[in-house]
C-alpha cells in the first residue's frame, strides 16, 4: 500500500522539475512512511511513497524492467502475483524481486494494455514505456484504490493517489466546479469522475488511460464492469456451498503479507464473516480490532466481543466518546474535497487502533452492496411494486401532487413520513432511488443555492450521474439495477474513499475480500430472490453463515457507525454551527441563499425540524472553503 504521483509532458521533451515532483510526493508521506523515491527523465517524472507489506527487502519503487525501458509506480496489492510470476517466467521474463510490483511490469511487456485483465487485486498504477513512447495508467475494477489526474495549462498530465498531491503542482488551477457542488449536496460526496475542482478528475473504477507522446489527452477506456449475468439454474443449497467455497478462497488470497495481519470486527454480519473465515484458515489467533462507544444507544461492541470469544481471536477494543467531534477539521485535511459521511469519525478511530497492532487489516466492506443489505434496498423494492401496479400516466400526477402537499414530518412515526415516498413514487426506479439516497433532495437544494449559483449550473442536476449509469447498466432486473447504481456511486465515492483516507492517514493497509472481483462477478449473477427475500437482505449470505455465527449476529437490526449529529448541533456544537454556517466564509462564497441556511439552523436548533444531515454537509463544506482560503 503506497502513494503514487507523477508528471508526464504530453509533448515528451521538457525536463520535469525535481522540486515540484518531490513536493507532490511528500504531500502523501503518510501513505508510505517506510521509503520514498523519484525517477526523472526527459518528459517523465514518477514518485512513490512506500508502506512495506510484501517483499520488504526489495521491491522499492519506481521499479524497472531488466533494461530500464519500462518503469512503474504502483499502489495496492496483486493477490495472484505468484501465479502470474510463474506464468511470466515461463514466457522468459526474468525477475529480480519477489514483489507484486515487478509482476505488473512484466505483465505490461507480455500483454500490453490487456495486462489489467490478468490482475486480481486492488490497484492504481502508472507505467512509462520509453521504447513505445506510451504512458499507461489504470485503476482497479471496483475503485478500492484512488487515482486523481489533471492536465495543466502547459500540457502536462499530472496525477496522484490523493488530491492534495496535485494541489502541490504550481500549474494546477483550483477553480471550484459548480456541478461538483450540486452533486456533493445531493450525494454527500463528489461522485466519480468529478472532483471539487473543474479541471481535476478521478479515473473511474475499471478504467485505463493510454497516453502517447505528441498526442492529446485521450478519454478513459473501460476494461471491466459488474456483469450481472444470470448464473442459470442453481438450487439454494448449491448456492450456499459455492458461496462458502468462494468466500473462503477470496479471504485466503487476501491474507498474504510479510507484516502483522488482522481484521476489523464491528460485530455486524460482514466483518464477523471475514473473521470467522480467517479463523478457519490459520492456526494462529486472528488479530481483531473494534471500538466501543460510551453510550449504549450507539454501541455494538458486545457483539464484536461475542464473535471474538467464539473464534478465540486476539481482540483489541477501545472505548471512544460518542461526542468525538474534535476530528471535524482533521476530516477536511484528510479528504481534500467536501465529504459528508459522519461515520468517517469512528472509521478514523478504528484505523488508529488497528495500526497499533497490525499493518494490514481485512474489512467486511462490500457485503451490503453485493447482497442487497441496506434498508434502502428494501424500500426501493417496495416502491417498485407500487410502480409496477400503476402506469406512469396515473402514478406521476397522483403521487406528484401528494408529494407536494404532504407535510414534511421528520419527527413523526415512520409510517406517517410519506412525503419522500410519494415523491419517489412519482418517478421511475432510477430517479426514485436517487431521490431516496439523496442527503438533500431536489426541493431542498433548490432552496439552498443562491440564484447566481443556480444559474452557473446551466441546468445540471445531480441525478444525471445516476441516469448515465442506469443507461449503461447490464441488467434490467430492478434490484440488480439499484445494486449497480450503488457500485458506481456510493461504493467508490463514499465507502471506499472513507476507508482509504482514514486507513492511509495511519499508514494502515485495508483489504476488502468481499470486493474480490471474481467473487463480485459470481454474486452479481445470483437471482435477486437469493439476495433480498421479503424484508430480509443478504438472505443467502446469512444462510451460508448460519453454521458459523449466531442469530444475534446474523439477524439483529443493522446498526453501523452511528453518530449523534442532531444532539451535537443542538448542544455542544450549537455555537460552532452558528459561527461556521452563518459566518463570512459561507456568505462570501456566493454559493448559498444565506436566508435559507439561517432558517435551517434556527429550525434544527429549536427542535422543530431535523436538519442534522444537511448541517453536517454544510459544516464539511465550510471547512473545505476555509482550507482553500488559508
Amino acid at each position: 500500500m503506497c502513494g503514487i504521483v507523477g508528471i508526464f509532458d504530453l509533448g515528451g521533451a521538457r525536463q520535469i522539475e525535481r522540486q515540484t515532483l518531490h513536493a507532490m510526493n511528500e504531500r502523501q508521506h503518510h501513505r508510505g512512511p517506510d521509503e520514498g523515491d523519484l525517477h526523472i527523465e526527459a518528459g517523465v517524472g514518477l514518485g512513490h511513497r512506500r508502506l512495506s507489506v510484501i517483499d520488504l527487502s526489495t521491491g522499492q519503487q519506481p521499479l524497472f524492467n531488466e533494461d530500464g525501458s519500462v518503469v512503474i509506480v504502483f499502489n495496492g496489492e496483486i493477490y495472484n502475483f505468484r501465479e502470474l510470476m510463474a506464468e511470466l517466467a515461463g514466457h522468459g521474463h526474468v525477475f529480480r524481486t519477489h514483489s507484486d510490483t515487478e509482476v505488473i511490469v512484466h505483465a505490461w511487456e507480455q500483454w500490453g494494455e490487456a495486462c489489467v485483465g490478468r490482475l486480481r487485486g486492488m490497484f492504481s498504477f502508472a507505467i512509462w514505456d520509453r521504447n513505445a513512447k506510451i504512458f499507461f495508467v489504470a485503476r482497479d475494477r471496483l475503485g478500492i484504490k484512488p487515482f486523481h489526474y489533471a492536465q495543466t495549462a502547459d500540457d502536462c498530465f499530472i496525477f496522484g493517489s490523493e488530491l492534495k498531491a496535485l494541489l502541490a503542482h504550481p500549474g494546477l488551477k483550483r477553480a471550484i466546479d459548480p456541478c461538483a457542488v450540486e452533486e456533493y449536496f445531493a450525494y454527500g460526496y463528489v461522485p466519480e469522475p468529478r472532483t471539487i475542482y473543474q479541471n481535476v478528475l478521478k479515473l473511474e473504477p475499471g478504467h485505463t488511460l493510454t497516453l502517447r507522446v505528441g498526442e492529446p489527452l485521450p478519454q478513459p477506456q473501460r476494461y471491466w464492469d459488474v456483469p450481472f449475468s444470470p448464473l442459470g439454474a442453481l438450487s439454494e443449497a448449491d448456492a450456499i456451498d459455492e458461496l462458502n467455497e468462494r468466500l473462503r478462497e477470496a479471504v485466503q488470497s487476501h491474507m498474504v503479507a510479510d507484516v502483522p495481519l488482522g481484521a476489523f470486527l464491528s460485530g455486524g454480519v460482514d466483518s464477523s464473516a471475514i473473521v470467522a473465515t480467517m479463523a478457519g484458515l490459520t492456526k494462529e489467533p486472528v488479530n481483531t480490532c473494534s471500538i466501543a462507544f460510551n453510550d449504549p444507544a450507539y454501541d455494538e461492541s458486545i457483539y464484536a466481543a461475542q464473535v471474538a470469544a467464539q473464534y478465540k481471536t486476539r481482540h483489541h477494543s477501545e472505548t471512544v466518546d460518542k461526542d468525538d467531534y474534535a476530528l471535524l477539521d482533521t476530516l477536511a485535511d484528510l479528504y481534500d474535497e467536501p465529504y459528508a459521511d459522519s461515520s468517517a469519525i469512528p472509521t478514523y478511530r478504528v484505523c488508529e487502533l488497528a495500526r497499533k497492532r497490525v499493518t494490514v487489516a481485512l474489512s467486511g466492506d462490500g457485503g451490503d452492496e453485493n447482497f442487497a443489505g441496506y434498508r434502502r434496498h428494501r424500500l426501493a423494492m417496495a416502491e417498485q411494486r407500487v410502480r409496477s401496479a400503476m402506469p406512469l400516466t396515473l402514478r406521476k400526477p397522483l403521487f406528484g401532487v401528494l408529494g407536494k402537499i404532504y407535510p414534511k414530518a421528520d419527527r413523526a412515526p415512520r409510517f406517517l413520513r410519506a412525503k419522500t415516498t410519494f415523491e419517489a413514487l412519482s418517478r421511475d426506479l432510477a430517479e426514485g432511488y436517487f431521490h431516496g439516497v439523496s442527503v438533500m433532495p431536489d426541493r431542498l437544494r433548490a432552496q439552498l443555492f443562491s440564484p447566481a449559483f443556480r444559474a452557473s449550473l446551466q441546468g445540471h442536476a445531480a441525478f444525471e450521474v445516476m441516469r448515465g449509469h442506469a443507461a449503461a447498466a447490464p441488467t434490467d432486473d430492478p434490484l440488480s439495477l439499484i445494486q449497480y447504481l450503488d457500485m458506481k456511486t456510493w461504493l467508490p465515492g463514499d465507502i471506499l474513499t472513507k476507508v482509504d483516507r482514514a486507513s492511509m492517514a495511519h499508514a494502515l493497509e485495508v483489504r476488502v475480500p468481499l470486493l474480490d472481483h471474481q467473487l463480485v462477478e459470481w454474486i452479481s449473477g445470483l437471482p435477486s430472490s437469493l439476495k433480498l427475500r421479503g424484508q430480509e437482505g443478504k438472505y443467502i449470505f446469512k444462510k451460508a453463515l448460519e453454521p458459523q455465527l449466531s442469530n444475534d449476529i446474523l439477524y439483529r437490526d443493522k446498526m453501523g457507525f452511528s453518530i449523534p449529529l442532531a444532539n451535537w448541533f443542538r448542544g455542544p456544537l450549537r455555537q460552532r454551527v452558528r459561527e461556521a454556517l452563518l459566518g463570512p466564509v459561507m456568505a462570501d462564497s456566493g454559493i448559498f441563499d444565506m436566508g435559507f441556511v439561517t432558517e435551517m439552523v434556527e429550525q434544527h436548533q429549536s427542535g422543530r425540524r431535523d436538519y442534522s444531515a444537511p448541517i453536517w454537509m454544510l459544516l464539511m463544506f465550510e471547512a473545505f472553503l476555509r482550507k482553500e482560503a488559508a
